[in-house]
């Protein structure tokens, strides 16, 4: 979930705690892959919704965004030109949709945090390298997880990708965040930024970095809901979002796309061309 964030301490984590938040970390991947595996036409995002409420409770683990701050559902399902934080409802999904699904849990008091992006069937060539190249971006700010670097290096290398690269819109008014016991905590970590710029980063910070990429303009605006926000173009936006343990001299990613990728690559209503 891509908040701004009012808290204003950084905390680093115990190798104990990161073990904790990695399973809970690895419990959001694991019912994402269920949803790779139920995800096809005609199906809603209600459907998901409450496919992934039960396979959480069923892990004895609780859904981070239910009534957090009022939101009334498990999981923020974006479809094609929805950003972030759209609410589920019962139009069926379609051939061509691309839907991104984000949902955390708490697990023993620690949240996990990630999304994904989906393919439904057949789409136009510009929207599969879309997807292609955010799910790179998200890999490139990964990359300057590390301890010494600031945030604005993590920042700055998703930006060059995206926008400087390729004249995709970044988005300005959601940004990735700090995570651990509570589901947003500093740094607040932009997808557009200075390299050098920012906190420093410091060993066991754990951080949620999610670019969140339009295939027009950058410009956004927020529905009557107060929650979905949409491009102001009416173009598709791709999520992506990990899990993400700051390291020494290499990231700890805690969460785990493996596993969706696989179940996607099995589901025949998906498309992974974009992985070729």
């Amino acid at each position: 979930m891509s908040r701004r964030n009012n808290v204003n301490m950084m905390y680093a984590k115990t190798e104990q705690e990161i073990e904790i938040m990695k399973k809970a970390a690895l419990l959001v991947s694991k019912t994402l892959t269920e949803v790779a595996t139920f995800l096809k036409p005609g199906i809603t995002t209600l459907q998901i919704d409450k496919l992934c409420f039960e396979f959480v409770q069923d892990h004895k683990a609780i859904p981070s965004f239910l009534n957090y701050h009022g939101y009334p559902y498990s999981v923020c399902a974006s479809v094609n030109d929805v950003v972030v934080h759209g609410f589920p409802n019962h139009q069926p999904i379609k051939d061509g949709d691309i839907v991104s699904i984000d949902m955390g849990v708490i697990l023993n008091g620690w949240h996990g945090d990630h999304a994904y992006t989906f393919i439904m069937g057949d789409v136009a060539p510009e929207i599969l390298q879309l997807v292609k190249i955010t799910k790179e971006s998200l890999y490139k700010g990964i990359e300057k997880a590390i301890v010494g670097n600031r945030v604005g290096d993590i920042s700055f290398a998703i930006q060059e990708h995206t926008e400087k690269k390729m004249g995709y819109g970044v988005v300005r008014e959601l940004v990735g965040h700090g995570l651990g016991r509570s589901l947003h905590e500093d740094p607040q970590v932009p997808n557009y930024g200075k390299r050098g710029n920012g906190p420093k980063l410091k060993e066991n910070l754990v951080l949620a970095i999610e670019p969140m990429i339009n295939l027009g303009s950058k410009d956004v605006y927020t529905e009557k809901d107060g929650w979905t926000v949409k491009t102001k173009d009416g173009k598709v936006s791709v999520h992506f979002e990990h899990d993400v343990c700051v390291k020494k001299d290499k990231p700890l990613i805690l969460s785990d796309y493996s596993i969706i990728e696989a179940a996607e690559k099995k589901n025949i209503n998906l498309n992974t061309s974009y992985y070729s």
